[in-house]
């Protein structure tokens, strides 16, 4: 009896530490197994290193989900392929999870997405090296879909290349060309330009720069004395007065009331003349001084004749009126009367015998 209750215990204990580890497993990562996915895969034309089965899948720096498969396109796709038609790819694989709407978009709109410039690209994560897939939109034109002869099993995202892998293919041709550079001859080139430094260097006069370097040290010390003897004057503080005192002047004389009514009465001005030019009154004083234009020269070439007849006797009048003013000058009477007056004969003086 005691046996049998013992083994009932046991069976008790591990089916309780059953359901607790299922429990564990569950909290752990055993629920992303009923979570919805979106399974997607991409086409590598360059090495993937460092990137591996359960590196997490970023949309811009949001996790989104993770790696599931990393094979080569032979094994995938191109088992029956002749060896010199293959692509040669790398398909890496992977699923995204969120809630069922999330995963619902992604199904819809995933063409929607890549005709967009969806792109995948390998970026590392910190310094460790540790690769991580990274979903971001890129110029379509720039980064165009692989070409490929087979139906993928799963959704095709293009990709486009890695910037980590451009920084080390670019570091490698820096290097190589680094290689087949000739360091000798660059190295007696740098030998040959010291010997040449050495030589101007030992040509200078440094005597003379060094005279010259004191008399213009001399030269300044003697200028700061002088300003500083300006400074002790106190014609700074003289000049300083009466930048003051015109500023003063200046603010007072725009605080006047009649310059402040001159510039009202400028601007009103200019305001009427602007309403003037705005309003079509000026353009019909124009228009009319231009009918009056046409008017007066269609009257002064009509009476050309006549007005040059009426000038001629208009001076001949003024040399009437003159000749009459010089007549009177000379005999008012006889202009008001008529000519001299007459001589009179008196009679001569009888004598007496």
């Amino acid at each position: 009896m005691e046996e049998s209750k013992r083994y009932v215990r046991l069976g008790l204990f591990v089916f309780v530490a059953l359901i607790v580890a299922a429990a564990i497993l569950f909290i752990l990562g055993g629920r992303s197994l009923f979570q919805p996915t979106y399974t997607f895969e991409t086409y590598f034309n360059q090495s993937v290193a460092g990137l591996d089965i359960g590196a997490p899948v970023k949309f811009r720096g949001v996790p989104t989900g993770e790696v599931t498969e990393i094979v080569t396109a032979a094994a995938a796709y191109e088992a029956d392929v002749p060896i010199g038609e293959r692509r040669n790819y790398i398909v890496v694989r992977a699923k995204v999870t969120g809630s069922e709407a999330q995963v619902r978009q992604w199904r819809q709109e995933a063409e929607k997405y890549v005709s967009k410039g969806l792109r995948v690209q390998t970026q590392l994560a910190g310094i460790t090296g540790q690769q991580y897939l990274a979903l971001d939109y890129l110029d379509p034109q720039k980064f165009p879909p692989f070409s490929f002869g087979w139906e993928p099993k799963y959704p095709y995202v293009p990709s486009a290349p890695s910037l980590t892998g451009e920084i080390v293919a670019n570091a490698q041709e820096f290097l190589a060309n680094l290689n087949q550079a000739e360091i000798k001859d660059l190295g007696q080139n740098l030998s040959k330009l010291v010997v040449t430094l050495n030589q101007k260097a030992g040509e200078l006069q440094v005597g003379e720069l060094a005279t010259d370097a004191v008399a213009l040290l001399k030269d300044a010390r003697t200028m700061i004395d002088r300003i500083n003897a300006g400074l002790a004057k106190g014609s700074i503080d003289a000049l300083t007065r009466n930048l003051a005192a015109a500023s003063g002047r200046l603010d007072a004389l725009l605080a006047e009331p009649g310059l402040r009514k001159s510039v009202d009465n400028v601007a009103a001005f200019s305001d009427r003349l602007r309403k003037l030019a705005d309003t079509s009154d000026l353009a019909r004083i124009a228009k009319n001084l231009d009918h009056m234009t046409a008017r007066i020269d269609a009257v002064v070439g009509d009476n050309q004749y006549d007005v040059r007849v009426i000038v001629q006797d208009l001076r001949t009048t003024a040399d009437n009126l003159r000749t009459l003013s010089e007549d009177l000058k000379r005999y008012p009477a006889g202009a008001l009367v008529g000519g001299p007056p007459e001589k009179v004969q008196l009679p001569e003086p009888r004598h007496e015998r």
